[in-house]
This record gives structure tokens, C-alpha cells and sequence, in this order.
């Protein structure tokens, strides 16, 4: 297995390129700032520079990954297209690189809430809107996936124990430690009941912990 992290300098993304460095499987970093992606990234992880918007970069950048794990978004700011380009447009360019790749498992970090259109998580350009369209895509492209909705991102780690449920089963409810949702991901390439679907992932402190195999089986 060799992964390859698009969003990697950003903070969900970087502590997925930590876990799998720390997991000792290979790994290519897409960054758009190699001098800035130096400082986060380990220096295990490969560094390799393009842009999800310039589909031209990808194929190359790619190279002999054999799994994609996406953990891009569009940055807060004024500009009302970015979330259409970032979390469509990039995604569909990837998943297009990788489907002619062959890449083998694709994992897509989303949010909860991606289908609900009166979310107030749209009142930012329709963030959500285009989210569930890369889902879709996705869905769609003929790859194996999972795809991934955290609930609220927090940086800080803690003990809680990860809970998981199907699609469309959380609105604004519960928040997740980044370090856990960059667990799930890459525990989504091991695990076979994770493939082909959507999960959506909070921690919570009163919940019963369960292995990994447990809570990908239990969503439909």
C-alpha cells in the first residue's frame, strides 16, 4: 500500500499523513507550498507539489499510490466560488486522476449535514451543496470509497470513545477530535465493511468503546 493525502497541510489532513507515517506505510503529501509543508509534515511522508484545481498536476503527482485519501476544503474567506472549485471541482479532478490510475480504495473526508440543503452550514456559499456533489461523484465513479462525515472538527485530541452511524443520522450534534477522524480514515482502508460507504463519526465520553471492525459493520 502507498497513500496519497491531498489537503495534507491542513489540520485534519497533516494528522492523517502523521498516522500513516506512524503506521509505516508509504506515503506522497500533495501540497501547493513545499517550503511551508516542510515545517508541518513528518519527514517521512513524500512531498510532492500540485493543486487539486489543476487537473494536469495530478497524474504525475499521484504516481504509484495505490490508495487516496482527500481531506480537502474550501478555506474561510470571501470568495463565494471557493467551496463549488475546492470541495467539487478538486474532488471530482482527483477522483478522475485516480480512476485512471486504478487507485484501489478512495477515502473523502465530508461533514455531516452534506445532505441537508437547509443546513446552516450553506449560509457559507453553499459549502455543504458541494460536498454532497463530490459525494456523489464519488459514488458514482466506479472506485471503491468511504467517505467520511465528522461532526464538529476539534484540534485538541482526547479519550472519547469514536462512535459511528449511518448517513444522514446527525445534523448539528456531537464533535470529533481531528487525530480520531484521521484514524478513521485510514483504519477505512483496512477494514472491508468500510468499503463503499458513508459514515458519519462523533466522540463521545459516556460511549462503550468498540474496535474498529465493530462500528464499520454496524453501518448499513
Amino acid at each position: 500500500m502507498k497513500a496519497f493525502v491531498a489537503g495534507a497541510t491542513g489540520e485534519t489532513g497533516r494528522r492523517i499523513v502523521q498516522e500513516l507515517v506512524k503506521r509505516n506505510i508509504p506515503v506522497r503529501a500533495l501540497v501547493r507550498n513545499m517550503e511551508k509543508a516542510r515545517g508541518i509534515l513528518p519527514d517521512a511522508a513524500e512531498l510532492v507539489v500540485g493543486d487539486v484545481l489543476k487537473p494536469e498536476t495530478l497524474s504525475v503527482a499521484l504516481s504509484d499510490s495505490t490508495v487516496v485519501l482527500c481531506a480537502t476544503g474550501a478555506a474561510p474567506g470571501f470568495d463565494p466560488t471557493a467551496p463549488y472549485k475546492v470541495d467539487y471541482e478538486g474532488t471530482k479532478n482527483l477522483v478522475d486522476a485516480a480512476k485512471a490510475k486504478g487507485i484501489e480504495h478512495f477515502v473523502l473526508v465530508s461533514s455531516i449535514g452534506a445532505s441537508q440543503f437547509f443546513h446552516p452550514l450553506n449560509l457559507f456559499w453553499l459549502i455543504l451543496v458541494w460536498k454532497k456533489q463530490a459525494e456523489e461523484y464519488i459514488q458514482k465513479s466506479g472506485l471503491t470509497y468511504t467517505i467520511v462525515r465528522p461532526g464538529g472538527l476539534k484540534n485538541e485530541d482526547s479519550s472519547d470513545s469514536v462512535v459511528m452511524y449511518n448517513a444522514d443520522t446527525l445534523s448539528l450534534s456531537g464533535s470529533i477530535p481531528r487525530q480520531k477522524v484521521a484514524q478513521t480514515c485510514v483504519e477505512a482502508l483496512f477494514q472491508p465493511a468500510a468499503q463503499n460507504k458513508i459514515v458519519e463519526v462523533i466522540a463521545k465520553p459516556e460511549a462503550s468503546p468498540k474496535s474498529w471492525e465493530q462500528l464499520f459493520a454496524e453501518v448499513a
